[in-house]
């Protein structure tokens, strides 16, 4: 029996160990250390007022702006549109994922301060080749080439593809639509 219990010691023992070299008592110190520097440059840079790097510049020229709303579902399909319902592009589940995406971003602010999912947001092209989706409702925006250049590629075509109406997408020619909407 005293050679069973000998025996867990040394298991305990070696666990022990073990545990301890798995995080070494230099790295806990190197992180903390890390953390202390970037409190520390973070403190620095507001009470010294220094500007916004990382901000995207001002003044930059607009190239192309179009108005949308978006609207999608869970499983990735996407439906942008005009204000007034004309069909811009009808993106199926495998291919609408990140614009529906964006729209559930979107939603979710829009959800927080209680405004309706239906608003328009803008897409707007800048000279420097910045492509950027605004929603002025809730302030929140979007650089889209921090998605990959085949998302922001999905968005740049939607600058000037042409808006379809409803009726059109469904089948039916724009002239009987108009003319039954009269």
């Amino acid at each position: 029996m005293a050679s069973a219990a000998q025996h867990r010691a040394r298991e305990m023992a070696a666990i022990a160990r073990r545990d301890k070299e798995m995080v070494p008592r230099i790295l806990l110190r190197a992180m903390l250390a890390m953390v202390l520097c970037a409190v520390a440059l973070v403190v620095f840079a507001r009470v010294t007022d220094r500007p916004l790097v990382a901000a995207p510049p001002v003044g930059v020229p607009v190239v192309a702006e179009r108005i949308i709303v978006l609207s999608g579902d869970m499983a990735g399909r996407a439906l942008v549109t005009e204000m007034d319902g004309r069909v811009i592009a009808d993106l199926p589940g495998d291919k609408g994922g990140f614009v529906a995406g964006i729209w559930r971003v979107v939603q979710r602010e829009r959800m927080l301060r209680k405004l309706p999912d239906d608003l328009p947001l803008r897409l707007v092209l800048y000279e420097d080749s910045r492509l950027v989706i605004y929603d002025d409702f809730t302030e929140w925006r979007a650089q889209l080439i921090g998605f990959g250049i085949d998302n922001y590629r999905t968005f740049y075509n939607l600058l000037d593809a042409p808006a379809v109406h409803p009726a059109e997408v469904a089948g039916e020619p724009a002239a009987a639509a108009t003319s039954a909407a009269d």
